[in-house]
């Protein structure tokens, strides 16, 4: 399991290594630039050989604190290892230390002097040509300490490396790859959209990595993600976090596994009431995302106008017409899905308020897309999952777009106690909140799951976790939905998926094969070498 930290969190993590663990700023330093360097080389391998001629393979933007220590470390070590010569590479600085002054950075430039590379006090013309002919930047300009926006040097820093990005700068031989240690320089707990930032193509996220990383309006100018492990104490990083990054390993075990000897009731019974005319789509994606993840029956109930439409290619979901939630049948659901393409009519608050009435009583209820809508105002009693998007979660609260976007966490975390709801909420990073304040993260950076029928596939997906769950007496709606965003997000990045635009249909596929992998036993797998 990984975590993640707000700077604050990550600040007092570092007071406490060193004051109560006996590990050394100097030593953590040193820990943490040649762990970055390690991680780096792995990723970029022929870093080096993209130097223009008679450029730099490497050149080093340093601010004044720790992190810019980090990246002269992380200099040194790629000097040491051979993987740049010290006439490719080139050093940077905000600021050179004062005499007598003992600090990592003063003490990380005074190794960095004896390998022979350049160390140049920062001047915005003399340092705007060094920049212009590096393959290779390295941003340790300004770490967890900011507060309040860039300005200054490391304000020209940024802008001179924004500028180099920019396509078609005639004074560069290339696009540099920028490459920032632990945050991209400007970013931080107090970073709103507008603000200064220097955008990244990759970050060394060193552990633990910090939550504002992946604030949605943020993320794309950290670029590629490479955690930076092994630095602290795993004890000592619980003890500094309240978030989980989530990946489908981790939270695949959250979910019960499929007995040898199981029936299809074993499996639960998913009910999904979706679908109106023009959306009858949304209906049968989100019946194949329960199906495939693992739901032993699929109940499909739509419009008596919708039946003859989706009853003939059911393939294998149990399609009825309307009716009411509380009607007697021998098909007692396990969980409901409510919402996919489902229209706002008084009908469907009718519906809405006697599966509420199920839900206080303990049925595990999904609500997506037109269900949140009408469902505004009301509070659950824990068993309730909410799973909107931006736009939907925005109108639900009653607040702009971008204040979501800009910082979710605290207004997730107070819908879901005040709701008394998990709320899986949906953009390019996706957030689990739990009323009890358990908070997850995943990150999805996928466009090509930007595409209508994705979301009603997931919710989908969602039911049938929850049915399972709830058969087997263990429903938990954060780990049912920490488990189904994981499983979409890494069925997505399937590599029969890559490189085209996905189908919602395959990208159901996609999850039965994952979740099958999983959750059924090995004995009922197909074995090609045996056979």
């Amino acid at each position: 399991m990984s975590y993640l930290a707000s700077a604050a969190q990550a600040r007092a993590l570092d007071g406490e290594a060193s004051a109560e663990w006996g590990l050394h700023p100097f030593a953590l330093v040193e820990a943490a630039g040649r762990t970055c360097a390690a991680v780096f080389a792995a990723a970029f391998p022929r870093f080096a050989d993209y130097a223009p001629a008679g450029g730099l393979a490497i050149t080093v933007l340093a601010g004044s604190g720790n992190n810019a220590a980090d990246a002269l470390v992380m200099l040194r070590a790629l000097l040491l290892c051979r993987r740049v010569e010290p006439g490719a590479a080139a050093v940077l600085v905000s600021r050179l230390p004062v005499a007598g002054e003992s600090s990592p950075l003063a003490a990380a430039l005074r190794a960095l002097e004896q390998t022979g590379v350049p160390i140049m006090v920062w001047d915005a013309e003399a340092a705007g040509a060094v920049l212009a002919r590096s393959a290779v930047i390295i941003d340790g300009v300004a770490g967890t300490g900011i507060e309040g926006p860039l300005r200054g040097k490391a304000l020209e820093m940024a802008e001179a490396v924004n500028r180099l990005r920019a396509p078609l700068v005639p004074e560069a031989p290339l696009v540099p790859l920028v490459v920032s240690i632990d945050l991209p320089s400007g970013a931080g707990d107090l970073w709103r959209p507008g603000m200064p930032v220097l955008e990244a193509d990759a970050t060394l996220a060193i552990e633990p990595q910090k939550r504002c990383l992946y604030v949605p309006a943020l993320r794309p100018l950290a670029g590629r993600i490479l955690p930076v492990d092994g630095i602290f104490p795993r004890r000592l990083i619980e003890r500094h976090q309240d978030t989980e990054l989530l990946s489908w390993q981790c939270v695949a075990r959250r979910v019960p596994a499929v007995r040898l000897d199981a029936h299809k009731y074993d499996r639960g019974l998913a009910e999904i009431r979706a679908g109106s005319p023009g959306a009858a789509g949304a209906a049968k994606l989100a019946a194949r995302g329960a199906q495939a993840a693992g739901a032993g029956l699929v109940r499909l109930v739509v419009d008596d106008s919708l039946y003859p439409l989706l009853a003939p290619d059911a393939s294998g979901i149990m399609v009825a017409p309307g009716g009411s939630a509380a009607a007697g049948n021998r098909f007692r659901p396990d969980a409901v899905l409510l919402g996919p393409g489902w229209g706002r009519g008084p009908d469907r608050e009718r519906l809405l308020e006697q599966y509420l009435a199920l839900e206080e009583r303990g049925l595990p209820l999904i609500l997506d897309a037109d269900a949140i809508h009408l469902a505004a105002g009301r509070t659950f009693h824990g068993n309730t999952i909410l799973t909107p998007h931006a736009g939907e979660f925005a109108a639900y609260m009653d607040i702009p777009v971008g204040e979501i976007l800009a910082d979710p966490v605290p207004l997730l975390r107070r819908a879901a106690q005040a709701k008394k709801a998990c709320i899986l909420f949906k953009s390019h990073v996706l957030y689990i909140a739990a009323p009890d304040g358990r908070l997850g993260i995943i990150d999805g950076m996928n466009p090509a799951l930007a595409t209508g029928g994705s979301g009603d596939v997931l919710a989908g997906t969602c039911a049938g976790i929850a049915a399972r769950q709830a058969r087997a007496s263990v429903f938990d709606g954060y780990d049912c939905a920490c488990a189904a965003v994981a499983l979409f997000v890494e069925a997505a990045a399937a590599p029969v998926l890559k490189g085209r635009f996905i189908d919602p249909g395959e990208l159901a596929g996609a999850v039965a094969s994952l979740a099958g992998g999983a959750w059924l036993p090995a004995e009922t797998r197909y074995d090609h070498e045996r056979c």
